[in-house]
Protein backbone atom coordinates (compact mmCIF):
# COMPACT_ATOMS: atom_id res chain seq x y z
CA UNK A 1 0.00 0.00 0.00
CA UNK A 2 1.17 3.55 -0.70
CA UNK A 3 1.86 5.50 2.50
CA UNK A 4 3.45 8.83 3.32
CA UNK A 5 7.20 9.30 3.50
CA UNK A 6 9.08 8.27 6.63
CA UNK A 7 9.42 11.89 7.74
CA UNK A 8 5.71 12.54 7.28
CA UNK A 9 4.77 9.32 9.05
CA UNK A 10 6.79 10.41 12.10
CA UNK A 11 4.71 13.58 12.23
CA UNK A 12 1.47 11.63 11.75
CA UNK A 13 2.30 9.19 14.55
CA UNK A 14 3.14 12.03 16.93
CA UNK A 15 -0.10 13.83 16.09
CA UNK A 16 -2.14 10.61 16.40
CA UNK A 17 -0.66 9.94 19.83
CA UNK A 18 -1.31 13.50 21.02
CA UNK A 19 -4.83 13.69 19.61
CA UNK A 20 -3.99 16.44 17.15
CA UNK A 21 -4.90 14.40 14.05
CA UNK A 22 -7.65 11.83 13.48
CA UNK A 23 -6.55 8.45 12.13
CA UNK A 24 -7.97 8.07 8.64
CA UNK A 25 -9.75 4.86 7.64
CA UNK A 26 -6.86 3.95 5.32
CA UNK A 27 -4.22 4.16 8.06
CA UNK A 28 -6.57 2.61 10.62
CA UNK A 29 -6.87 -0.49 8.42
CA UNK A 30 -3.06 -0.82 8.42
CA UNK A 31 -2.59 -0.09 12.13
CA UNK A 32 -5.28 -2.51 13.30
CA UNK A 33 -3.50 -5.44 11.65
CA UNK A 34 -0.04 -4.23 12.60
CA UNK A 35 -0.89 -3.76 16.28
CA UNK A 36 -3.55 -6.48 16.63
CA UNK A 37 -6.16 -4.09 18.02
CA UNK A 38 -9.81 -3.42 17.31
CA UNK A 39 -11.03 -0.06 16.01
CA UNK A 40 -12.26 1.28 19.36
CA UNK A 41 -8.91 0.44 20.99
CA UNK A 42 -7.06 2.20 18.17
CA UNK A 43 -9.19 5.34 18.02
CA UNK A 44 -10.09 5.47 21.70
CA UNK A 45 -13.87 5.53 21.53
CA UNK A 46 -17.05 4.02 20.10
CA UNK A 47 -19.41 5.64 17.64
CA UNK A 48 -22.92 6.19 18.94
CA UNK A 49 -25.79 5.49 16.57
CA UNK A 50 -28.97 7.47 17.10
CA UNK A 51 -32.28 5.54 17.01
CA UNK A 52 -34.28 5.91 13.84
CA UNK A 53 -37.55 6.77 15.58
CA UNK A 54 -38.25 9.69 17.91
CA UNK A 55 -38.65 7.50 20.98
CA UNK A 56 -36.58 4.53 19.76
CA UNK A 57 -39.38 1.95 20.02
CA UNK A 58 -39.55 1.32 16.28
CA UNK A 59 -35.85 0.50 16.19
CA UNK A 60 -36.13 -1.69 19.30
CA UNK A 61 -39.06 -3.71 17.95
CA UNK A 62 -37.32 -4.10 14.60
CA UNK A 63 -34.28 -5.57 16.35
CA UNK A 64 -36.41 -7.87 18.51
CA UNK A 65 -38.27 -9.13 15.45
CA UNK A 66 -34.99 -9.75 13.63
CA UNK A 67 -33.56 -11.63 16.62
CA UNK A 68 -36.66 -13.80 17.00
CA UNK A 69 -36.29 -14.94 13.41
CA UNK A 70 -32.75 -16.26 13.94
CA UNK A 71 -33.14 -19.87 12.88
CA UNK A 72 -31.06 -22.95 13.52
CA UNK A 73 -29.51 -22.49 10.08
CA UNK A 74 -28.40 -18.98 11.08
CA UNK A 75 -26.88 -20.30 14.32
CA UNK A 76 -25.05 -22.92 12.25
CA UNK A 77 -23.73 -20.11 10.05
CA UNK A 78 -22.44 -18.32 13.17
CA UNK A 79 -20.72 -21.50 14.35
CA UNK A 80 -19.27 -22.18 10.91
CA UNK A 81 -17.80 -18.68 10.91
CA UNK A 82 -16.23 -19.32 14.32
CA UNK A 83 -14.76 -22.56 13.00
CA UNK A 84 -13.31 -20.79 9.97
CA UNK A 85 -11.74 -18.12 12.19
CA UNK A 86 -10.32 -20.85 14.46
CA UNK A 87 -8.70 -22.60 11.48
CA UNK A 88 -7.27 -19.34 10.15
CA UNK A 89 -5.99 -18.46 13.62
CA UNK A 90 -4.05 -21.72 13.88
CA UNK A 91 -2.31 -21.12 10.58
CA UNK A 92 -2.08 -17.32 10.22
CA UNK A 93 -2.16 -16.05 13.79
CA UNK A 94 -4.51 -13.71 15.64
CA UNK A 95 -3.31 -10.30 14.49
CA UNK A 96 -4.58 -10.78 10.93
CA UNK A 97 -8.10 -11.61 12.15
CA UNK A 98 -8.88 -8.71 14.48
CA UNK A 99 -11.43 -7.00 12.24
CA UNK A 100 -13.19 -10.22 11.22
CA UNK A 101 -13.47 -11.42 14.81
CA UNK A 102 -14.75 -8.06 16.07
CA UNK A 103 -17.50 -8.04 13.43
CA UNK A 104 -18.41 -11.66 14.18
CA UNK A 105 -18.75 -11.01 17.93
CA UNK A 106 -20.78 -7.85 17.32
CA UNK A 107 -23.27 -9.79 15.19
CA UNK A 108 -23.59 -12.53 17.83
CA UNK A 109 -24.00 -10.10 20.72
CA UNK A 110 -26.60 -8.17 18.75
CA UNK A 111 -28.56 -11.36 18.08
CA UNK A 112 -28.42 -12.32 21.76
CA UNK A 113 -29.20 -8.86 23.17
CA UNK A 114 -32.52 -8.70 21.34
CA UNK A 115 -33.58 -12.36 21.59
CA UNK A 116 -36.49 -12.55 24.05
CA UNK A 117 -37.49 -16.17 24.63
CA UNK A 118 -35.13 -18.87 26.00
CA UNK A 119 -35.66 -21.08 22.96
CA UNK A 120 -34.14 -18.33 20.80
CA UNK A 121 -31.51 -17.19 23.30
CA UNK A 122 -29.85 -20.48 24.25
CA UNK A 123 -28.36 -21.52 20.86
CA UNK A 124 -27.15 -17.97 20.19
CA UNK A 125 -25.67 -17.74 23.69
CA UNK A 126 -23.73 -20.96 23.15
CA UNK A 127 -22.43 -19.67 19.82
CA UNK A 128 -21.36 -16.42 21.50
CA UNK A 129 -19.64 -18.28 24.36
CA UNK A 130 -17.61 -20.35 21.90
CA UNK A 131 -16.66 -17.37 19.74
CA UNK A 132 -15.78 -15.19 22.73
CA UNK A 133 -13.36 -17.72 24.21
CA UNK A 134 -11.66 -17.99 20.82
CA UNK A 135 -11.45 -14.19 20.59
CA UNK A 136 -10.06 -14.05 24.13
CA UNK A 137 -7.32 -16.56 23.36
CA UNK A 138 -6.45 -14.60 20.23
CA UNK A 139 -6.22 -11.44 22.34
CA UNK A 140 -3.84 -13.19 24.77
CA UNK A 141 -1.72 -14.24 21.82
CA UNK A 142 -1.66 -10.64 20.56
CA UNK A 143 -0.69 -9.30 24.00
CA UNK A 144 -4.04 -7.50 24.52
CA UNK A 145 -4.74 -8.88 28.00
CA UNK A 146 -7.51 -6.46 29.01
CA UNK A 147 -9.42 -7.26 25.83
CA UNK A 148 -8.91 -10.97 26.56
CA UNK A 149 -10.33 -10.56 30.06
CA UNK A 150 -13.41 -8.77 28.75
CA UNK A 151 -14.01 -11.46 26.12
CA UNK A 152 -13.86 -14.16 28.82
CA UNK A 153 -16.40 -12.23 30.89
CA UNK A 154 -18.71 -12.11 27.86
CA UNK A 155 -18.19 -15.85 27.34
CA UNK A 156 -19.05 -16.62 30.97
CA UNK A 157 -22.21 -14.51 30.88
CA UNK A 158 -23.29 -16.16 27.64
CA UNK A 159 -22.62 -19.64 29.07
CA UNK A 160 -24.67 -18.83 32.17
CA UNK A 161 -27.46 -17.53 29.94
CA UNK A 162 -27.38 -20.85 28.07
CA UNK A 163 -27.16 -22.77 31.39
CA UNK A 164 -24.20 -24.75 30.06
CA UNK A 165 -21.54 -25.65 32.63
CA UNK A 166 -19.01 -26.97 30.11
CA UNK A 167 -18.83 -23.67 28.25
CA UNK A 168 -18.75 -21.77 31.56
CA UNK A 169 -15.90 -23.81 33.04
CA UNK A 170 -13.97 -23.69 29.76
CA UNK A 171 -14.04 -19.88 29.85
CA UNK A 172 -13.08 -19.86 33.54
CA UNK A 173 -10.11 -22.18 33.02
CA UNK A 174 -8.78 -20.26 30.03
CA UNK A 175 -9.25 -16.96 31.87
CA UNK A 176 -6.85 -18.32 34.49
CA UNK A 177 -4.05 -17.98 31.92
CA UNK A 178 -4.59 -14.20 31.88
CA UNK A 179 -3.98 -14.17 35.64
CA UNK A 180 -0.92 -16.38 35.23
CA UNK A 181 0.60 -14.15 32.56
CA UNK A 182 -0.13 -11.13 34.74
CA UNK A 183 2.01 -12.63 37.49
CA UNK A 184 -0.76 -14.18 39.62
CA UNK A 185 -0.41 -17.93 38.92
CA UNK A 186 -1.73 -18.84 42.38
CA UNK A 187 -4.97 -16.97 41.76
CA UNK A 188 -5.16 -18.52 38.29
CA UNK A 189 -4.79 -21.99 39.82
CA UNK A 190 -7.64 -21.24 42.24
CA UNK A 191 -9.82 -20.25 39.29
CA UNK A 192 -9.04 -23.50 37.43
CA UNK A 193 -9.88 -25.54 40.50
CA UNK A 194 -13.07 -23.56 40.98
CA UNK A 195 -13.92 -24.40 37.37
CA UNK A 196 -13.43 -28.10 38.16
CA UNK A 197 -15.75 -27.81 41.16
CA UNK A 198 -18.31 -25.94 39.05
CA UNK A 199 -18.26 -28.69 36.42
CA UNK A 200 -18.65 -31.43 39.03
CA UNK A 201 -19.51 -34.76 37.42
CA UNK A 202 -20.68 -33.13 34.21
CA UNK A 203 -18.64 -32.76 31.06
CA UNK A 204 -17.04 -35.20 28.66
CA UNK A 205 -13.99 -37.28 29.68
CA UNK A 206 -11.81 -35.42 27.15
CA UNK A 207 -12.86 -32.07 28.57
CA UNK A 208 -12.18 -33.21 32.14
CA UNK A 209 -8.72 -34.34 30.99
CA UNK A 210 -8.18 -30.89 29.48
CA UNK A 211 -9.09 -29.25 32.79
CA UNK A 212 -6.59 -31.45 34.66
CA UNK A 213 -3.88 -30.58 32.12
CA UNK A 214 -4.61 -26.86 32.55
CA UNK A 215 -4.41 -27.33 36.31
CA UNK A 216 -1.02 -29.04 35.91
CA UNK A 217 0.38 -26.13 33.89
CA UNK A 218 -0.83 -23.58 36.45
CA UNK A 219 0.66 -25.69 39.26
CA UNK A 220 4.11 -25.36 37.65
CA UNK A 221 3.88 -21.58 37.61
CA UNK A 222 2.51 -21.57 41.17
CA UNK A 223 5.54 -23.57 42.36
CA UNK A 224 3.68 -26.81 43.16
CA UNK A 225 5.58 -29.58 41.32
CA UNK A 226 3.96 -32.49 43.16
CA UNK A 227 0.47 -31.15 42.47
CA UNK A 228 1.50 -30.70 38.83
CA UNK A 229 2.48 -34.36 38.46
CA UNK A 230 -0.73 -35.52 40.17
CA UNK A 231 -2.82 -33.38 37.80
CA UNK A 232 -0.94 -34.76 34.76
CA UNK A 233 -1.64 -38.31 35.94
CA UNK A 234 -5.31 -37.44 36.43
CA UNK A 235 -5.43 -36.02 32.89
CA UNK A 236 -3.92 -39.20 31.46
CA UNK A 237 -6.40 -41.34 33.40
CA UNK A 238 -9.38 -39.28 32.17
CA UNK A 239 -8.36 -39.05 28.50
CA UNK A 240 -10.20 -41.44 26.13
CA UNK A 241 -7.83 -43.74 24.18
CA UNK A 242 -7.24 -43.42 20.44
CA UNK A 243 -6.01 -40.85 17.94
CA UNK A 244 -9.22 -38.77 17.90
CA UNK A 245 -8.40 -35.35 19.31
CA UNK A 246 -11.53 -33.22 19.04
CA UNK A 247 -14.26 -33.20 21.67
CA UNK A 248 -17.71 -33.51 20.05
CA UNK A 249 -19.33 -31.69 22.99
CA UNK A 250 -16.80 -28.84 23.13
CA UNK A 251 -15.49 -28.16 19.64
CA UNK A 252 -12.73 -25.85 20.81
CA UNK A 253 -11.02 -28.66 22.76
CA UNK A 254 -8.31 -30.63 20.94
CA UNK A 255 -6.69 -33.25 23.14
CA UNK A 256 -5.35 -36.76 22.60
CA UNK A 257 -2.31 -38.65 23.86
CA UNK A 258 0.04 -36.72 21.54
CA UNK A 259 -1.32 -33.35 22.70
CA UNK A 260 -1.09 -34.44 26.32
CA UNK A 261 2.51 -35.57 25.76
CA UNK A 262 3.27 -32.03 24.62
CA UNK A 263 1.52 -30.60 27.70
CA UNK A 264 3.44 -32.99 29.96
CA UNK A 265 6.70 -32.10 28.24
CA UNK A 266 6.00 -28.39 28.66
CA UNK A 267 5.33 -28.82 32.38
CA UNK A 268 8.34 -31.06 32.94
CA UNK A 269 10.57 -28.66 30.98
CA UNK A 270 9.48 -25.80 33.23
CA UNK A 271 10.25 -28.02 36.23
CA UNK A 272 13.70 -28.81 34.82
CA UNK A 273 12.88 -32.53 34.58
CA UNK A 274 15.08 -34.43 32.08
CA UNK A 275 12.13 -36.62 30.99
CA UNK A 276 10.69 -33.55 29.24
CA UNK A 277 12.82 -34.08 26.12
CA UNK A 278 11.42 -37.53 25.39
CA UNK A 279 7.80 -36.39 25.74
CA UNK A 280 8.35 -33.33 23.57
CA UNK A 281 10.10 -35.13 20.73
CA UNK A 282 7.31 -37.70 20.71
CA UNK A 283 4.75 -34.90 20.41
CA UNK A 284 6.77 -33.16 17.69
CA UNK A 285 6.70 -36.29 15.51
CA UNK A 286 2.90 -36.38 15.36
CA UNK A 287 1.85 -32.71 15.61
CA UNK A 288 -0.60 -31.59 12.93
CA UNK A 289 1.35 -29.28 10.57
CA UNK A 290 -1.66 -26.96 10.32
CA UNK A 291 -1.24 -26.12 14.03
CA UNK A 292 1.54 -23.61 13.33
CA UNK A 293 1.35 -21.88 16.71
CA UNK A 294 1.39 -25.23 18.51
CA UNK A 295 4.54 -26.19 16.61
CA UNK A 296 6.18 -22.93 17.66
CA UNK A 297 5.27 -23.70 21.26
CA UNK A 298 6.72 -27.21 20.97
CA UNK A 299 10.05 -25.89 19.71
CA UNK A 300 10.10 -23.32 22.51
CA UNK A 301 9.41 -26.11 25.01
CA UNK A 302 12.35 -28.07 23.56
CA UNK A 303 14.59 -25.02 23.99
CA UNK A 304 13.57 -24.95 27.65
CA UNK A 305 14.14 -28.71 28.03
CA UNK A 306 17.58 -28.69 26.36
CA UNK A 307 18.67 -25.70 28.43
CA UNK A 308 17.85 -27.68 31.58
CA UNK A 309 20.30 -30.34 30.32
CA UNK A 310 22.93 -27.75 29.28
CA UNK A 311 22.57 -28.88 25.63
CA UNK A 312 23.06 -25.48 24.06
CA UNK A 313 23.51 -26.46 20.41
CA UNK A 314 20.20 -28.35 20.37
CA UNK A 315 18.55 -25.47 22.22
CA UNK A 316 19.78 -23.01 19.58
CA UNK A 317 18.43 -25.17 16.75
CA UNK A 318 14.95 -25.27 18.26
CA UNK A 319 15.11 -21.57 19.13
CA UNK A 320 15.54 -20.73 15.44
CA UNK A 321 12.57 -22.92 14.51
CA UNK A 322 10.42 -21.43 17.26
CA UNK A 323 11.26 -17.89 16.21
CA UNK A 324 10.49 -18.62 12.54
CA UNK A 325 7.09 -20.16 13.31
CA UNK A 326 6.16 -17.46 15.84
CA UNK A 327 6.95 -14.82 13.21
CA UNK A 328 4.58 -16.55 10.78
CA UNK A 329 1.67 -16.22 13.21
CA UNK A 330 2.71 -12.85 14.64
CA UNK A 331 2.30 -14.20 18.19
CA UNK A 332 3.34 -11.52 20.69
CA UNK A 333 3.02 -14.02 23.53
CA UNK A 334 5.33 -16.56 21.92
CA UNK A 335 7.85 -13.99 20.76
CA UNK A 336 8.07 -12.68 24.33
CA UNK A 337 8.80 -16.17 25.59
CA UNK A 338 11.34 -16.79 22.82
CA UNK A 339 13.17 -13.56 23.71
CA UNK A 340 13.39 -14.68 27.35
CA UNK A 341 14.78 -18.08 26.29
CA UNK A 342 17.21 -16.42 23.89
CA UNK A 343 18.62 -14.34 26.74
CA UNK A 344 19.62 -17.57 28.50
CA UNK A 345 21.75 -18.83 25.61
Amino acid sequence: MDVASTASLRVYVSEWENGKRNISDRYAAILRKLLGVIDTELRGGATEVAPSGVDGYDELLSRIDAASSVSQSMVKTFNDQTELLRTMDRQLGASALVDQMAGHLAALEDALNFAVLPSARRPVALALAGASTLAAWQAIDAGAVERAWRHYEVAKRAARDAEDRMYLTHAMAEQAYVLCEAGRPGLGLELVRDAQRTLGRDGSPRFRAWLYAAEAELCVHAGLPDDCRRALDAAAASLPPGHEDRDPEMRSIFLNEAHLARWRGNALALLGDEDAVRSLYGALEVVDPSFVRAQAGLHADLVQAHLARAEYEEANNHLRQARLLASRTGSVRQRRRIDLLSARL
